[in-house]
Parts: C-alpha cells; sequence; structure tokens
C-alpha cells in the first residue's frame, strides 16, 4: 500500500470513533427530505471542525451545503446523504452514506495539496424522492466537478445496481360529498375514481416492458364511511430502465387515472413532486479502482462475477452521472435478511456491521480518489472529461 493510502487511512483511523458516533447521531434524528436540519448541521460541523470550508444552505437548500479544502485542477465530489424515510427512519442506511463521505473527505484533506485535487464534499437533501442532487445540478455545484463518488449499505456488496429512471407524483380526485345512506346518488365518489384507477394500473402492468414499474399509496380516502369522499388523493412513482423509456410509460398510467375520471364524473389533478431521477451510467475506471480497494478491505463481489442480476433501485445520483463520471456501489451490511426500506434494515444500520461499513466506504472512497489523482490515463481522462462519463 503506498505511503498516501496509508496517510489516509491513519486519518480516518484516527477521527473513527467521531464518524461513528455521527452515523449513530443522524441515526437517533431521523428526518425527511428537506428537513434535515439536525443532521445536515452536525454533518458540516464535522467538516468544518476538520478544516473544511464549509458553506451553507448552497442551490437555495436550507439543508444543503459544500465543503472543500484544497486548490488543486482535479475537481473531486463525496456525496453525502442524510434523509430519512416515513415511519421507518433511516432504513436505507443515509447515517452511514454521510458519516462514510465524511470520513473519504476527512483521509483525503491532508494529501489534498500534494494530489493536485479540490476535495468537495457536498450534503445532498431529499435523495427519498426530493431530488436534492438534481436541484444542486442545476444550479451548477457539479459544473467543474470532474469525478463524483458515494457508498449507499445494502444487505449485500455489489459493484452497481440497476438505477430506474424514476417519476414522483400526486394525484387528486374532486368530486362532491353526499350522505351515503340518505342520498348517495347525489354524490360524486372521488374514492371509486381512485379504485377504478387502481384496477387499470393492475391490468396494465402484464402489459408492461421490463424495467417498467408503478407503485404507490392512497394518502387520503375520505373523512367518514356515511360521506361519499369529495376529495381522494395518492402518492405514486413510475419507473423505467431510461428516461425515454419513462417518457413512454407516463401517458399510459396517466391514461388509467383519467380513466377513474371519467367513469365517475370527478376531476383529476397530477402534482409533479421532484425532478425526475434518471438512469445511471457508472465510470468504468473509477468503478475498476473502487473494486481494487474494497477487495484490499476485505470486501467480495462474487455476485457480480456471477452475474447475479443487479438489485433495482432509483437514486439522484443517476442525474449526476450523466454529468460527471460518477460511481454508486452498493456497500453490504449484516442485515440479517432484512432488506432497504424495512424496520429491521434501520435496526441493522447502527451495528457493528454498520460501523466496520462507515470505515470501509471511507476508505475504499479515499483510496479510489488517491488512485484517480495519481499522474496517469485516469487523472488525464477526468481532467480532459469534466461532465462526461466514460
Amino acid at each position: 500500500m503506498s505511503d498516501r493510502k496509508e496517510t489516509a487511512q491513519a486519518a480516518i483511523d484516527d477521527r473513527l470513533d467521531a464518524l461513528v458516533s455521527l452515523s449513530h447521531d443522524i441515526h437517533d434524528h431521523p428526518e425527511l427530505s428537506f428537513e434535515e436540519r439536525h443532521s445536515s448541521r452536525v454533518t458540516a460541523e464535522l467538516l468544518a471542525a476538520n478544516g473544511f470550508a464549509v458553506t451553507e444552505g448552497v442551490a437555495d437548500m436550507p439543508t444543503a451545503f459544500s465543503a472543500e479544502v484544497g486548490t488543486g485542477p482535479l475537481v473531486v465530489a463525496v456525496c453525502a446523504e442524510y434523509d430519512a424515510l416515513p415511519e421507518v427512519g433511516h432504513a436505507c442506511g443515509h447515517n452511514i452514506i454521510a458519516a462514510s463521505a465524511v470520513g473519504a473527505g476527512l483521509g483525503l484533506a491532508p494529501l489534498a495539496d500534494e494530489l493536485g485535487i479540490t476535495l468537495r464534499v457536498l450534503g445532498t437533501p431529499a435523495e427519498e424522492g426530493g431530488g436534492g442532487k438534481v436541484v444542486m445540478l442545476d444550479y451548477g455545484l457539479f459544473r467543474d466537478v470532474h469525478a463524483a463518488l458515494m457508498v449507499h449499505p445494502w444487505p449485500t456488496d455489489r459493484l452497481e445496481a440497476t438505477c430506474l429512471a424514476v417519476s414522483h407524483f400526486d394525484v387528486h380526485y374532486s368530486g362532491r360529498t353526499a350522505h351515503a345512506s340518505a342520498a348517495p346518488w347525489q354524490g360524486i365518489n372521488a374514492g371509486d375514481a381512485m379504485v377504478i384507477a387502481q384496477v387499470a394500473l393492475g391490468l396494465l402492468r402484464q402489459q408492461l416492458p421490463f424495467g417498467d414499474q408503478i407503485h404507490g399509496v392512497v394518502t387520503n380516502g375520505g373523512e367518514a364511511a356515511n360521506i361519499i369522499p369529495a376529495a381522494v388523493s395518492g402518492r405514486f412513482m413510475a419507473r423505467s430502465l431510461t428516461l425515454e423509456g419513462l417518457e413512454r410509460l407516463e401517458p399510459r398510467i396517466q391514461a388509467c387515472f383519467r380513466a377513474g375520471a371519467l367513469a365517475t364524473g370527478c376531476e383529476v389533478g397530477f402534482e409533479a413532486l421532484a425532478p425526475d431521477y434518471s438512469h445511471m451510467v457508472s465510470d468504468v475506471g473509477l468503478l475498476a479502482r473502487y473494486r481494487v480497494n474494497a477487495e484490499r478491505l476485505g470486501r467480495t463481489f462474487e455476485l457480480d462475477d456471477r452475474g447475479a442480476a443487479r438489485p433495482t433501485l432509483s437514486t439522484d445520483m443517476a442525474n449526476v452521472s450523466l454529468s460527471v463520471p460518477t460511481i454508486h456501489p452498493l456497500l453490504g451490511i449484516d442485515s440479517q435478511g432484512a432488506v432497504n426500506h424495512q424496520p429491521e434494515f434501520a435496526a441493522a444500520c447502527v451495528t457493528e456491521s454498520a460501523d466496520t461499513a462507515v470505515r470501509d466506504g471511507a476508505l475504499s472512497m479515499a483510496w479510489t480518489v488517491i488512485d484517480a489523482a495519481e499522474p496517469g490515463p485516469l487523472r488525464d481522462r477526468l481532467l480532459a472529461g469534466a461532465g462526461s462519463p466514460s
């Protein structure tokens, strides 16, 4: 192992207690998209305490920040997520993501000038449906970035997932109330409209091409059993293998909702909740270096080697990947059979295995950045192609 990698490891290990404490602190204070005030603050404070110049509230988002060290020509961004899910808290392990991103930053900070890099740790809010990174892209926070990295907890180590393009939207039906027993004929039943739409969606599913998905929940189904509901709403997600596929899918889904309105006499409206997330293009060169470094820490990628089907997910990091050479590997923790978005997975994200993942994620990313910064073809390509993934 090179002296630089030993320096990064020592810097991370010297602050490992603080990194694990950060992970547990965020886990203990689950906050939803755009509300991550505590989590963003404690994440930024740890970076500021270790020499990073921190700017909070970037991209007009109060819980977004940019923390920077070094002035080299190669600009590298490490992304920290810290938003949680409703009810199940940190069941996607964003506490580990934030702590490992900070750890990579602390490992690289002493080497930034020597490596000729500008290191930027970005606090990126609202991955769970808000599209914080897309907003940051639109504000130009990735415009000068040559490479972007993050890791994501998962039940197994995987180099890549199949990142589906996704849209998030609410559907609102408007009808007319009436007494459900005395004069139901005077009502226009918004609940019936939603039922018809969901039946239509269920039938549509058998005709969808591979990779297309639709799922959602009813968020407001009415006020009382004896009142014909006049206002019914649902929250839905549409996914496809690519943005182009999503463009073809969305009109078919909307037709199902309009069918409910047509059959019942309701009005229907659609409300976009976030920018669309794209499909992902991983940078092959960065991913190869990540693999070598993760394997040095005992991580294995036998599922990838066997050609096992990639897990499917969606992330706003995918949008970054279409503008900047990017990797988003999955970092295995011992979840005892639980999968992401289950309460049991949330519990697994503050175990000894999760704490090890904080260190391994930080080290793997720091060592990968060191490899990318060394003089050679990878550094040259990144410098020549900012904004163009390989």
